[in-house]
Order: structure tokens, then C-alpha cells, then sequence
């Protein structure tokens, strides 16, 4: 049996600029950190005559076309694997939905289990590439390129995405300090809700495309908070990289009427209230995790648990998407 693992993600700055809308004209920056919270995919062949595909649904197809999971669908085309006999099934930490990232961590642990499956080897950029065409190119998802990269490479990672459609990484580089300071005081709490990313990115997407110049200003604003982000982290001025994510959430907010809920509001005045010195929703908005910094945790644990919010604990993961078998 192969038995494929890819990390989900947080962004800590500079989250949107990666949508190809943007960044061909304007070029993107972001920094992003892979967590300890995966997707599997595992695929091996059985006794059956037909293809069973197991995600949150079941199916029994007979040819890669009939299936209706459209990444997996489009993934077994482009590879040309039409063997009948051949089981997949997903699992993830985290359900889909929730602003870290599932369908970019799914789609290239899928290909990573399909080149083992072909005895093939694909390198962690390539694997992010083929991803990002998968859904962005065959699929047509109004969506960035943030998710595949980071899940392919993990770490904690900075991304520049350039007006000529080349994407380049490095580590972003944290003294052993700093890191320590950045695990213990970084926290995530869900939100309870789940969307769909499309949805939001998409009136994002389509106002980048039309010229609006108040979405192309809000952008290039958070392209700079991006760079700023970056500096204070790698400075190891922590507090001043949580007033950045609050400014941030402000910025963010204003690009989307569904960017977020009384609810979530509510909980964010409640955490800068007690410690949090920034945070924001992380992924599209409209539900999932808000994430906050803050240099009293133990205070801000207590005042969310008694909203009723719940922690997700999490460390962070340096290896990408690997074969665990």
C-alpha cells in the first residue's frame, strides 16, 4: 500500500497576493508556515473490478472519466492511469473547509501516491507546479499558489511569485529563539465554521481581473504588510508582527463582504482584550481559524474556552509531502 502525508498550512503574511491575477501584473510576496495537521492519501490495488474512491463520499467508477472527485478525476487522466482495479482513499487531521489549505495539501499528496504508484519521482517544486495546474489551470479554481508550495516543501517559508509566472522559495530565517517564542505564543481556534474558498476568492479574483483599483490597492497594501511581516519575524520583533496581522485582518476585511461574521468579531475584540496583540482569520475568511499572537497565552486560552472557542494545538513541519509508504 502507498501511503502519502502533505501538511496543511498557516499564512503569517502577505496571504492573497499569490492569486496569478495579481501577481502577473503586480507580482506576489507571502510567508507561510506548514503544520503538524495532514492529509493522507493512500492507493494500492485490489481484487476488485472497479475503481473504489473513498473520501467524504464513495465511489465505484469504472474509468477515471466516470469519476466525480475532480481533482482525482483530472489527476488519473493527466497520468494516464485508467487500471480498474485501483483503490484511493483521503483522511486529513483537519476537515476540508476550514482556511488551512486541504485541497492544495490533497492534491499533492495525490500525486505524490500516483508517481510511487508509476515507480516514478517528482521533485517538491515540480510536485507544487503540477498541483497548481491541476486546479488552476484544468480545473479553472479562482485560487492561488500558496497552498501547493507550501504543502509541497513545508517549513517555514518565504514565496515570491513573479510577473514572468516563476515562483521562489527560501527558508524564512528565525533565530532558535525566536522560533521558540514564535511556537509558544502563536495560537489557532477554530471557528466552527466551514466554507468553501472558491467562493470568496473568487469575487477577490474577478475584481483583480476587472482593474478595480480599490481591490488592486488593497492588495499591494497587503503585499507590503507581507515584506513588513517578514522583517519583523526575522528581526525577532514578534509583537510588532502581531500589530502587523491586525492590521492586516483590517485590510483583509474590507475585500470581501463575507470576509467574516459577528460571531468571529466578536471573539477577535475578545482576544485583544486579553493578550492577543494582533491576529486574523486565516485562509479566505468566512470561517475557520482565527489565529492570534499573543505574549499571555495562558489569559487568551482562557478568555476564548469561555466564549466557547476551541484551540487547535500545532506544531510546525519541515518536510513537506513525503511517502510514509
Amino acid at each position: 500500500m502507498i501511503i502519502s502525508r502533505s501538511p496543511l498550512r498557516i499564512s503569517l503574511g502577505g496571504g492573497g497576493t499569490d492569486l496569478p491575477s495579481y501577481y502577473l501584473e503586480h507580482g506576489g510576496f507571502l510567508v507561510a508556515g506548514a503544520i503538524d495537521k495532514y492529509v493522507y492519501v493512500t492507493m494500492h490495488n485490489t481484487f476488485l473490478k472497479e475503481m473504489l474512491i473513498r473520501y467524504s463520499d464513495i465511489e465505484r467508477p469504472n474509468v477515471p472519466e466516470a469519476i466525480r472527485h475532480p481533482i482525482i478525476r483530472e489527476a488519473l487522466k493527466l497520468h494516464e492511469v485508467r487500471n480498474s482495479n485501483i483503490e484511493i482513499t483521503t483522511l486529513a487531521d483537519i476537515g476540508a473547509g476550514t482556511g488551512l489549505g486541504s485541497s492544495g495539501s490533497f492534491t499533492t499528496a495525490l500525486i505524490k501516491a500516483i508517481y510511487k504508484y508509476k515507480m516514478g519521482f517528482i521533485s517538491p517544486k515540480d510536485l507544487a507546479e503540477e498541483a497548481c495546474h491541476i486546479e488552476l489551470n484544468i480545473l479553472k479554481e479562482p485560487i492561488g499558489k500558496q497552498d501547493q508550495y507550501i504543502a509541497a516543501v513545508g517549513g517555514l517559508t518565504v514565496f515570491e511569485f513573479t510577473k514572468d509566472n516563476k515562483v521562489t522559495a527560501r527558508p524564512l530565517r528565525l533565530s532558535d529563539e525566536t522560533y521558540n517564542n514564535l511556537t509558544d505564543n502563536l495560537l489557532l481556534f477554530s471557528t466552527g465554521t466551514t466554507r468553501s474558498a472558491s467562493a470568496i476568492l473568487k469575487e477577490q479574483n474577478d475584481k483583480t481581473k476587472e482593474k478595480n483599483q480599490s481591490m488592486i490597492d488593497n492588495l499591494h497594501f497587503i503585499k507590503e504588510l507581507g515584506y513588513k511581516s517578514c522583517e519583523a519575524l526575522e528581526s525577532g520583533n514578534l509583537a510588532r508582527f502581531g500589530s502587523l496581522m491586525n492590521e492586516h485582518w483590517i485590510y483583509k476585511k474590507q475585500r470581501s463582504s463575507g470576509m467574516t461574521t459577528p460571531d468571529i468579531d466578536r471573539w477577535y475584540d475578545v482576544a485583544l482584550k486579553n493578550g492577543a496583540t494582533g491576529g486574523k482569520l486565516i485562509g479566505a475568511g468566512g470561517g475557520g481559524f482565527l489565529m492570534f499572537y499573543t505574549e499571555n497565552p495562558t489569559a487568551l486560552r482562557k478568555a476564548l474556552k469561555q466564549e466557547g472557542v476551541n484551540e487547535l494545538r500545532f506544531g510546525f513541519d519541515f518536510e513537506g509531502t513525503k511517502l510514509l509508504g
